[in-house]
């Protein structure tokens, strides 16, 4: 076997580090039984080291990428297109083209070859690779194959390849590359092929994308494929897409575009075709023991495999051992507006919260409720709760228990969901509100609250550092407590009650939807709302010092933010105004159900993104005259449905009726926010403790550094103090895996076999070609969609609409400066939907995908009144 060149057919598993991912998979590929390959070969990383070995130019640069973060775009681009050219005008070593061109002489001359990059660390499991390096068609004759070897050997240094390895990270030395040079098919049809989708993370169902001719168009995203799922050998999805052109070999080499005269009715593939390629996939997946993505071709009625890699973004399978029966998992995250991956101390303590077990899957918590859908009882009260947190989390749970056949086979047991909200105390103190109707209940409960905190800090600033997980152990009881409240989920349980009753009874007497969304602007007790005032506040005090505003425009630093801002002129008034934020908001922070995350306080340059916003849109306390504008309309609202509905048969008495029952809805419907808040106030004194307790690790060598106790589950952080040992191995590896998990998109619902129920709408009259979701907020707005994911990189203008995966309390403050708020993620009672009908903005939620389909800066029309998106410019 010689050094430079192996064919496909002469691969061993062991020749990764020679031919890479790609190469290697089509080593594999082409010894699997029935599967078609076409022949062609790898010129080895022996051939790139070689090329490349003694090249001071390029050692120095890559000395110089190694510092480069991945952020630092400029640097990036300077130095790869350096290393590019050095490699681009590299002349190939007379051996390795000897070896290269014996391998062409195998064929005729006028063939054509595809020319792909093969990575060392490309194809791997957890990290494809995919597109970062460049592919080349229909490449004819030996010197323009040569050409473009050396071309392929240069595209390991992409802006887009060194910016992945340095996200990922890969060292730039250690990744190596060969190329793949495998003869041509000229197809007819091209596509993809994946034996898991990979959009929902469903392992039953098999997806494919199919194009006309080459799949340089459909992977360029210039054409729409038709899409092809099937499930079980069975074809239950087909979406024909729109193709008006094809990409073909040219006759002289290279490719061409090819105008479609006639749009294809019937579909790229047959029926039959359809379920032949999928066959053709299982058989792969099977050989490789993982689902994979898979690119195929077809001409005269064969199909020809020329890739096959693991997908790497599904979301891995529950560790359990089901037997025969299957098991039936929800995410918690989704119902707690909070999917991001948690780290293990998170964990911890959000199962504190909780009497329902808890698995950990992905990075994420979700509930086992198989025994709670095989109960008829269990099974009511799960699809009727989850309709007010994610309705598609409902969607899917309904399509699920439609599968008689599935039902059927889960097997029975104790329920694992307890009551939530609604138990005999809290449903009990609900009557008493709904009869006094009085806030001060809640008053009182809140000096209750703040006094337990003051007595939680004390005690936990006495403890030693060995005795504060014992305290934080025992604790657990009164954080419970607390969170769940009988009073304050009474007050929150007659609020919706009323909420639902009053939207109900208005549109039936009075043909108004969703009165309650207006009704609720303005609210007096809603902390979070109060949270954005606050801000606004501190935007007001900057706006008067351009010196502390030139300040946080520019690049303010976390551990010195208020030590800078106090040097400046105005600073001290400034760091007045952020004290009494940071006092009542600063344990604050997105994701703060993860004690883990950096609140508000640690990391106080989250918040410059919303305060500059605040300072670019809104005039100096107009949030307070919004806040007022909106309590005038929520009054004037109330009036004109009390005078309306006195008019009718017996109205007299149902405007009496509809009086008390709007009071009561702007009395407690803003206590929803209090329990989340007292929770996050109490995490924040045990975190406190908990890095003192890191500190002592520290000093004893434990550990090497505060955020390594975040990667303990608590129990294991306990053991860790008494013993002073611990595997730092289980900390490194579950950093790793928290980096992994983070990238992935938990499912609603999915089973321990991987299958994912769709979770989407039926029989909605929306317009063509419009994203459905659900309405939370009455109104129609247009304007600029803002697609954000953080809100460390919010850059909100007027009239801007905000797009995201989903709100929680830190969002709050961008609700000031926006004009309506679409999310992934959300239900009628969850944060979002709650603070666009406070602020009278027009708000759909459960938008699946919605950051994937919107694209940034596009204009969008959001209905929140009949619950769509339309994308119209």
């Amino acid at each position: 076997m010689n050094s430079y060149v192996l064919s496909f057919k002469d691969m061993k598993s062991n020749n990764l580090s020679e031919v890479g991912g790609k190469g290697l998979n089509l080593g594999e590929l082409s010894k699997i039984e029935g599967i078609k390959v076409p022949d062609g070969f790898c010129v080895t990383t022996n051939a790139y080291k070689k090329a490349i070995e003694g090249n001071s130019e390029i050692n120095v640069l890559l000395d110089k990428l190694s510092t480069v973060k991945a952020e630092e775009r400029e640097a990036i681009i300077k130095l790869s297109e350096s290393i590019r050219n050095i490699i681009e005008h590299i002349t190939i070593d007379k051996g390795i083209e000897e070896e290269i061109n014996r391998e062409l002489l195998k064929h005729d001359d006028n063939q054509g070859y595809a020319i792909r990059s093969s990575a060392t660390a490309e194809d791997l499991p957890h990290a494809s690779f995919a597109g970062q390096q460049d592919t080349y068609l229909n490449i004819i004759g030996k010197k323009e194959i040569l050409n473009y070897i050396i071309r392929c050997w240069a595209s390991l240094f992409t802006d887009r390849a060194v910016t992945y390895r340095i996200q990922n990270g890969f060292d730039h030395r250690k990744v190596l590359l060969s190329v793949v040079v495998q003869k041509m098919i000229l197809s007819e049809a091209s596509g993809i092929l994946f034996t898991a989708d990979p959009m929902t993370s469903d392992r039953t169902t098999l997806s494919i994308d199919a194009g006309l001719g080459l799949g340089e168009a459909m992977v360029s995203g210039i054409v729409n494929p038709d899409i092809y799922k099937v499930r079980a050998g069975k074809i239950i999805e087909k979406t024909l897409g729109n193709q008006d052109f094809q990409i073909k070999p040219d006759l002289n080499g290279g490719i061409k575009e090819i105008k479609i005269s006639e749009r294809n009715q019937k579909g790229v593939l047959s029926d039959i075709q359809i379920l032949e390629l999928a066959s053709i996939g299982k058989k792969i997946e099977d050989h490789f023991g993982a689902p994979q993505d898979i690119e195929w071709c077809q001409i005269n009625n064969e199909f020809y495999i020329v890739q096959s890699r693991s997908i790497t973004t599904l979301f891995p399978l529950p560790d359990v051992t089901a037997g025969k029966n299957p098991r039936v998992y929800m995410s918690i995250g989704h119902t707690q507006m909070m999917t991001d991956a948690i780290r293990p101390l998170g964990m911890s303590f959000f199962e504190m919260l909780s009497d329902s077990s808890m698995e950990k899957i992905g990075g994420r918590i979700y509930t086992d409720i198989t025994h709670d859908l095989s109960s008829t009882v269990g099974k009511k009260r799960l699809v009727m709760a989850t309709g007010k947190q994610d309705p598609l989390i409902q969607n899917a749970l309904k399509n699920l228990t439609a599968d008689k056949e599935f039902m059927a086979s889960l097997p029975k047991g104790k329920r694992n969901i307890k009551g939530g909200i609604f138990t005999a105390a809290s449903i009990k103190e609900t009557f008493k509100i709904y009869k006094k109707n009085n806030p001060k209940i809640i008053e009182d409960l809140i000096k209750e609250f703040e006094k337990e905190i003051k007595d939680t800090r004390d005690q936990l600033e006495k403890q030693s550092e060995a005795e504060i997980l014992e305290f934080i152990k025992n604790d657990r009881k009164k954080l419970y407590d607390m969170a769940y409240h009988p009073k304050m989920l009474g007050a929150i349980i007659a609020a919706i009650l009323v909420n639902d009753s009053i939207n109900k009874k208005v549109e039936k007497w009075l043909g108004i939807k969703n009165a309650a969304d207006i009704l609720t602007k303005s609210l007096d007790n809603n902390i979070t709302t109060q949270m954005g005032l606050s801000l606004c506040d501190v935007a007001d005090s900057i706006r008067e010092y351009p010196e502390v505003y030139q300040y946080i425009s520019g690049n303010p630093k976390d551990d010195t933010f208020l030590e800078d801002i106090v040097k400046l002129s105005g600073g001290v008034d400034v760091k007045r105004e952020l004290m009494k934020f940071f006092d009542k908001f600063g344990m604050r922070c997105p994701g703060e159900i993860d004690i883990t995350k950096e609140r508000f306080l640690e990391k106080p340059t989250q918040l410059v993104p919303i305060l500059l916003n605040n300072i670019r849109v809104l005039k100096r306390e107009e949030h307070y005259e919004n806040f007022t504008k909106g309590k005038e309309e929520a009054l004037s609202k109330r009036n004109e449905i009390i005078l309306a509905i006195k008019k009718l048969p017996g109205g007299r008495k149902k405007a009496k009726k509809m009086a008390e029952n709007i009071s009561l809805l702007r009395n407690f419907i803003g206590c929803r926010e209090y329990p989340k808040y007292y929770i996050v106030c109490r995490y924040q004194l045990y975190k406190n403790a908990l890095l003192r307790v890191a500190d002592q690790l520290i000093h004893s060598q434990v550990i090497k550094e505060r955020e390594d106790i975040f990667y303990l589950y608590f129990e294991e952080l306990y053991e860790a103090v008494k013993t002073h040992k611990v595997n730092y191995e289980i900390i490194r590896k579950r950093k790793e895996e928290y980096i992994r998990f983070d990238k992935l998109t938990p499912p609603r619902i999915m089973t321990n076999d991987g299958y994912v129920p769709q979770i989407g709408f039926k029989d909605r009259q929306i317009p063509a070609g419009a994203l459905c979701g659900i309405p939370v907020s009455t109104g129609i707005i247009e304007g600029r969609a803002r697609v954000i994911l953080s809100v460390e990189d919010a850059n909100i203008e007027e009239g801007d609409i905000l797009v995201t995966q989903f709100t929680d309390p830190s969002w709050t403050p961008l609700f000031v400066t926006i004009k309506g708020l679409v999310t992934e993620v959300g239900g009628f009672t969850t944060h979002g939907a709650v603070i666009t009908r406070e602020y009278g903005l027009p708000g759909v939620v459960g938008v699946e995908n919605a950051t994937r389909l919107i694209k940034d800066g596009q204009k969008i029309r959001v209905n929140g009144t009949e619950g769509y998106v339309e994308i119209i410019g």
